[in-house]
């Protein structure tokens, strides 16, 4: 789709749209500034000089036929605009694609401590809406003089556990009615896996995603990403939308989007691009990115200088989510294990 396009069709969020509203935003200053109502072609003044050019929205013409008959003269000044243009806004996108994005949750609410990137690190209640570490759904619970006491509940709002599909199901519905994105988000995997009683529906764990995203929870756009990279769940594959929403995922904070852009862009042979993807992801704790890096860097791909940074990252990222409550967890049982 040219720029053209879409400035008039209003296309999909895209690079597109920004140069457009860039275009857009200059074309509105020099209305500002210069007497914008004659038209380029035969000079003609007036309020009804508004046939403006559909690419850079730069300059102004009376009729069609003028802006035809003009249009030899300016197409060097108004493909030159437009490349300045879209220069600018892939500047702009890239530096907020790769600036340091929040974390994809906040910390445990027991603990304090940076909430680990793993799963197994991690467990979501469908009771309270609490997200909690390994080591704080592990440890055992003491009453007042000591004794270790029953643990099969909730260690945030001490709900008893749930002990059936039906009702994990009608708690996840419940914190589906008060927007919880998590809860939306999981009930969007069960479509998409056919689980916990539900049918495989690819098409409506999508509408699910895209509500979980639009509620603020960034990692859902991970899913949608590879939908479309893909093509598995319900959709053709289209490698741009794939891209979009990785992109989304990852300013959001979801690490493992961010390894799948590096992963399109070592592919397409952007070595330089992959690399800051790998980078970020590696220091939010996503170890395959900086395997990525120590390869890249093998074969003389990447510095030393990177892996040497990316290592140190990671390192510290560990040394955040560390504890010694989380570290007992995962010696008792495997699917503990935060890293």
């Amino acid at each position: 789709m040219s720029t053209s396009d879409s400035c008039k069709d209003g296309a999909s969020k895209s690079n597109d749209d920004g140069v457009c509203v860039m275009l857009q935003n200059l074309s509105t200053v020099d209305r500002e500034v210069n007497d914008t109502s004659v038209c380029a072609n035969c000079g003609k003044e007036g309020d009804n000089i508004n046939n403006v050019c559909n690419k850079c929205n730069m300059v102004k013409y009376c009729n069609a036929a003028c802006k035809k008959k003009h249009r030899h003269k300016h197409k060097k000044e108004c493909e030159e605009h437009c490349r300045k243009a879209a220069e600018d806004a892939a500047k702009l996108h890239d530096e907020k694609l790769f600036k340091q994005p929040p974390p994809p949750w906040e910390d445990c609410p027991i603990c304090f401590i940076k909430m680990p990137l793993k799963m197994k690190g991690h467990k979501y209640k469908a009771c309270c809406g609490k997200m909690i570490c390994s080591g704080c759904n592990y440890a055992p619970v003491y009453d007042d003089r000591g004794n270790k006491v029953d643990n099969k509940k909730c260690p945030f709002c001490r709900t008893p556990h749930h002990t059936s599909n039906e009702e994990m199901v009608k708690r996840t519905k419940k914190r589906m009615q008060a927007h919880d994105p998590i809860a939306i988000q999981n009930l969007g995997v069960y479509y998409r896996d056919g689980i916990r009683g539900f049918p495989q529906n690819h098409l409506k764990a999508l509408e699910l995603w895209h509500r979980a995203a639009e509620l603020g929870y960034a990692l859902a756009y991970n899913s949608i990403g590879y939908a479309y990279e893909h093509g598995t769940r319900g959709v053709e594959v289209d490698k741009k939308k794939a891209t979009h929403y990785y992109e989304l995922a990852a300013m959001g904070g979801d690490t493992l989007a961010r390894h799948n852009l590096g992963i399109m862009e070592q592919k397409a042979g952007n070595i330089g691009r992959a690399v800051r993807h790998y980078m970020i992801a590696a220091g939010g704790g996503y170890s395959d990115s900086l395997k990525e890096i120590k390869e890249l860097y093998s074969y003389g791909y990447a510095t030393k200088e990177d892996y040497t940074k990316a290592l140190q990252a990671y390192q510290a990222y560990l040394g955040e989510i560390r504890s010694r409550q989380r570290d007992e967890a995962a010696a008792a049982d495997e699917n503990n294990r935060y890293y």
